[in-house]
């Protein structure tokens, strides 16, 4: 009873010792996968790290000249201090909300390596065949 990946005269120390090296091999290499996988969603979350801090920074230059103006704008209605606690406390409610997106966005990014998961799912069923 031969099929078409054993050859006859085989035994079964040897069946034994080809499926132990096959299952090393496939192990290794979903290692590596899961490696790539993970680095390939590190990066991903590195560079919008660094977008929303270079955005922050860009923002915060021009927000310190549109708040100056403002305040100088509200000053000729209200106390200068008055005017200034106004404008700080809108621009730092405008900070929060975008700040609090960003990080709900990170949140929702989905760390899991789900094509490892799936070949891992797949070599199982395959070692389960390979030993029946």
């Amino acid at each position: 009873m031969a099929d078409g990946n054993v050859k006859e005269g085989r035994s079964i120390g040897e069946l034994f010792s080809q499926l132990a090296t096959d299952t090393s091999t496939l192990v290794r290499q979903e290692v590596r996968l899961a490696k790539l996988e993970l680095g390939e969603k590190a990066a991903q979350v590195g560079r919008q790290v660094a977008l929303i801090a270079v955005g922050g920074g860009v923002a915060y230059a021009g927000l310190l000249t549109l708040i100056a103006a403002i305040v100088l704008v509200l000053a000729q209605y209200m106390a200068p201090w008055l005017s200034a606690l106004v404008v700080g406390a809108v621009v730092t409610a405008i900070g929060f909300v975008l700040a609090k997106q960003q990080m709900n966005a990170l949140k929702h990014l989905d760390p899991t390596p789900r094509a490892t998961i799936e070949t891992l799912k797949e070599d199982k069923e395959w070692a389960k065949e390979q030993l029946r």
